[in-house]
């Protein structure tokens, strides 16, 4: 009875991700799709003349480094992360619904692994922030972890990298030589 309780909690967490997953991705693809309709038009992308840089792009084209935040980082980051996910859940949804018997196990455990590790470098992202630290990225692969932390004051000391480390052992099943803690300043 104990078993079926804890399959039936793992269910609906995991129900309740993808759930959320799928309406993210609705209102992205949306979002996205109205925006590059209303903007593109191929006069004036194929004219040299009527072709305006960004100042991110200007400054590239002048040989400069472009002016980039910790912030937007973590941002890109994030969101890259998740477009992957999203992408993976979606192929693996897909095979589950024309898939049969040990196929659609497979495909259910490769969901509930992704679920997990999303769920476990959410956990670490969270513990970092609350140890004081800006901001945060994990990024859990097979063969480690990789954690991108901004930059306090004076930069990441061996303390700093022994707190974040003992985090991620905590949370996860990773020894310290599977883990690479990066400064982002």
């Amino acid at each position: 009875m104990n078993q079926w309780k804890k399959n039936m909690a793992a269910a609906a967490i995991l129900v309740t991700v993808c759930a959320g997953i799928y309406v993210n991705w609705l209102y992205t693809e949306d979002a996205a799709t109205s925006d590059l309709t209303d903007t593109l038009d191929t006069e004036k992308v194929m004219s040299d003349e009527s072709l305006v840089l960004s100042d991110d792009m200007a400054a590239i084209a002048a040989g400069e480094e472009p002016q980039t935040t910790a912030g937007d980082y973590f941002a890109s980051v994030r969101l890259s992360r998740q477009q992957a996910r999203d992408n993976a859940l979606n192929m693996l949804e897909e095979a589950m619904s024309y898939a049969e018997g040990s196929k659609a196990s497979e495909s259910s455990a490769q969901l509930e692994d992704i679920v997990q590790t999303a769920l476990t470098e959410a956990q670490i992202e969270s513990l970092v922030i609350a140890k004081g630290y800006t901001d945060c990225v994990a990024y859990m692969t097979n063969e480690g972890i990789s954690v991108a932390v901004s930059s306090p004051e004076g930069g990441l000391q061996d303390a700093d990298v022994a707190v974040i480390a003992d985090i991620v052992m905590s949370q996860s099943d990773y020894l310290l030589t599977d883990i690479r803690i990066v400064e982002v300043n």
